[in-house]
């Protein structure tokens, strides 16, 4: 697509889109697992790498989220860079781009757009793989629904799906791209932090024998919150100390 600069290699079996066409009725706990997994450690890992190179996707949905494989953690590549761009932070691109429903507003109104216009995607995606149904309906004027964020959560499912979760669909289907959540923000968000997320991102980590997600840095924090609140923590993530780091004794 920019010849010396970026290759974009996808090698996949299934898709996200395959997961979330469900019934509306919201996933259960092991599905519920399954989606943080994919939207941390996948989605959000992948969206960190392109926004640093100053790419915007552009056209984010589960469509374009591909699974390596049906295993409930898998491997994820972001396919369709039809509508990417090279984008900075400050340069704002106007021309409309991407699929109706997981539009934002600023592209609607034809405004400038920056790395903000994925996030605005990321909130949909979410929204749908946690209830299997959009948060604005295609039958009434979508266009006006998205420029007002005017979205609801329905008791079925939502009432089954944590505070932590709409709460980050809330920061995220925000009209003001200033106030909309960044990669980081998302990263951080109590909904993505939590003690089985770090476990399967850990154990993903280990069976793909690299570590790009979590951080050494993490290691004891969770390992005392496992002692702590007597959960298991597996023996094969305990890093042995570092020889080399130990003073001598005098």
């Amino acid at each position: 697509m920019w010849p010396g600069r970026t290759s974009v290699n996808v090698r996949v079996r299934t898709g996200l889109a395959r997961r979330t066409a469900g019934s509306g009725t919201g996933p259960c706990d092991d599905e519920m697992r399954s989606c943080v997994f994919i939207v941390k450690a996948l989605i959000l890992v992948a969206l960190r790498h392109l926004h640093f190179k100053n790419i915007v996707h552009c056209d984010l949905k589960p469509e374009n989220v591909l699974l390596a494989s049906a295993e409930p953690f898998p491997q994820v590549k972001l396919c369709d860079f039809g509508f990417a761009r090279i984008i900075g932070e400050k340069s704002f691109r106007r021309s409309v781009v991407g699929t109706p429903a997981y539009l934002a507003p600023e592209v609607l109104r034809s405004k400038g757009y920056n790395r903000s216009l994925d996030m605005w995607s990321v909130g949909v995606i979410v929204y749908v793989s946690l209830s299997g149904t959009f948060p604005f309906n295609e039958d009434e004027d979508i266009n006006d629904q998205i420029q007002n964020a005017a979205f609801m959560y329905p008791p079925t499912p939502w009432k089954d799906i944590s505070a932590e979760a709409t709460d980050l669909i809330n920061n995220l289907l925000q009209v003001k791209m200033r106030k909309r959540y960044s990669v980081d923000k998302c990263l951080s968000h109590p909904w993505l932090q939590d003690y089985q997320t770090w476990l399967d991102l850990r154990e993903f980590e280990t069976r793909r024998g690299e570590r790009y997600i979590t951080h050494e840095s993490d290691d004891t924090r969770w390992e005392e919150f496992g002692d702590e609140h007597c959960l298991l923590y597996p023996k094969h993530f305990i890093m042995a100390p570092n020889l080399d780091d130990m003073e001598e004794d005098p």
